[in-house]
């Protein structure tokens, strides 16, 4: 029998793309103010605090910098599996950025937080998403059938 990941694979670089997406915007107050229903952030500063907190580490400018660089490519990296375009890159950028995440929370807070809010699992799909040989549905698959007709 002849697997057919094609829905599957429509299905996986949505949801994904859509919580890197989402969760990249909250932080900037696009989904309300913080204490609004359903808003994890809500601002800026609220989420700076609780990075900072993860990167405990590192001098706080540092921290910033990192946290600003990782919410836009967030952003961006959902955007592009929403659409479909670079999606391979953009799932395997996503995937380690939220491996990353993973491995700072686990350090600041203990194992139990990146489990109880599944950031390995949502590390692990945007991973596989890479390793599927197309995307149907997609800008990528689009472009490759324009540049095949030449």
């Amino acid at each position: 029998m002849k697997n057919n990941y094609t829905y599957i694979q429509l299905y996986l670089r949505i949801a994904t793309g859509a919580s890197y997406l989402l969760a990249g915007l909250d932080r900037f107050g696009v989904w309300g103010p913080p204490g609004s229903p359903h808003v994890s952030w809500g601002s800026w500063s609220n989420f700076m605090q609780y990075a900072g907190k993860l990167m405990f580490f590192l001098p706080g400018n540092v921290a910033a910098l990192l946290a600003g660089i990782a919410s836009g490519a967030e952003i961006v990296f959902g955007v592009l599996l929403i659409i479909g375009l670079y999606t391979r890159i953009a799932a395997i950028g996503s995937g380690l950025l939220l491996f990353t995440f993973a491995l700072c929370m686990t350090v600041a807070l203990g194992i139990q937080a990146p489990l109880n809010y599944s950031v390995f699992t949502a590390s692990a799909a945007s991973l596989l998403l890479a390793c599927l040989p197309g995307y149907r549905w997609s800008i990528d698959a689009l472009r490759s059938r324009h540049t095949s007709a030449y």
